[in-house]
């Protein structure tokens, strides 16, 4: 009997630890998957003048004060079954959203914004999923664009 006890208690210690270990890791794989989009992201975003076969034409930071129209685009990544909005802000104030549905691992959305004359100055697009995270923010400028 001395010998099972010398033998049997270090594999009880061991097990007892491996078991914690697990049980650790197992809670940082919780905490991970907690996050709203672990492995989502925007790949790519853009304020453009127009979008041609889903990709921008070109890329605005400031805008003339005559252009009246502005677009938004993304490049979604593995975001599938998820809503993700387009929140359009002007002065720290919501102006807009515009919802996606996303449906594959890559996808390419745009939103459209008119502009009107009285709205210089910095606009925001922020992109966000269902719960509200924030995935990512782009800035331009409308108005006089100084020379």
């Amino acid at each position: 009997m001395p010998g099972y006890f010398r033998w049997i208690c270090p594999v009880r210690s061991i097990g007892a630890f491996l078991f914690l270990q697990l049980f650790s890791i197992s809670l940082s794989a919780e905490e991970l998957q907690a996050s709203p989009v672990p492995d989502a992201y925007v790949a790519r975003a853009q304020f453009t003048t127009a979008v041609v076969n889903r990709e921008p034409v070109d890329q605005v930071v400031k805008l003339d004060a005559q252009a009246t129209r502005i677009f938004f685009f993304t490049d979604l990544r593995n975001l599938q079954g998820r809503t993700v909005t387009h929140r359009w802000e002007f002065d720290g104030q919501i102006v807009s959203g515009v919802d996606f549905e996303v449906g594959g691992p890559r996808w390419r959305v745009y939103s459209a914004k008119s502009l009107n004359p009285g709205e210089s100055g910095k606009w925001t697009v922020f992109v966000v999923d269902e719960s509200g995270w924030p995935l990512h923010a782009s800035i331009f400028e409308h108005g006089e664009i100084a020379k």
